[in-house]
């Protein structure tokens, strides 16, 4: 299980998930000088006040569901079309996952004036891009067994 490239692959887009859910994805600019920024993570905002706006709970939600989702993925490696397709709807949830991050930080933007993206908001492109490496792995390996079915 392990062994295989697809499953290191899988692994290591569960880390990037992880990483992100615990890391700040931007920056708001406040309207006054003296207040400070207020810092967007996944689950909440971070105001300069000390308070959280649970405004963005949907991006956490996403990433919260792709985790275990990759996790059954590793686990089912006897079944390679049902971990084939657990990759491909990771895919398609990190995409959905930037679209809501796009909404979140337009309309945030334009409440506070300015936002600045940090580097942690590019971890659920690496996690599509493992997860893509992962699923093309996966084909190889089912076309590999059919081909072999085919021999005998």
């Amino acid at each position: 299980m392990i062994q295989r490239k697809q499953t290191l692959f899988l692994l290591l887009a569960v880390v990037a998930a992880i990483a992100c859910l615990c890391l700040p994805l931007g920056e708001f600019a406040t309207g006054s000088t003296l207040g400070g920024k207020a810092v967007m993570y996944n689950l909440w905002i971070a105001n300069p006040d000390g308070t959280h706006d649970f405004s963005v709970w949907a991006l956490f939600a996403i990433l919260l569901i792709t985790c275990p989702i990759s996790l059954v993925a590793i686990f089912s490696y006897k079944n390679r079309m049902a971990q084939s397709r657990f990759c491909m709807f990771n895919i398609l949830l990190s995409l959905g996952w930037y679209v809501v991050f796009a909404v979140m930080a337009l309309n945030a933007k334009d409440a506070t004036g300015g936002f600045s993206i940090s580097a942690t908001s590019a971890l659920p492109a690496v996690s599509m891009i493992l997860h893509f490496m992962a699923r093309k792995a996966i084909l190889a390996d089912e076309a590999l067994v059919r081909s072999a079915d085919r021999i005998r």
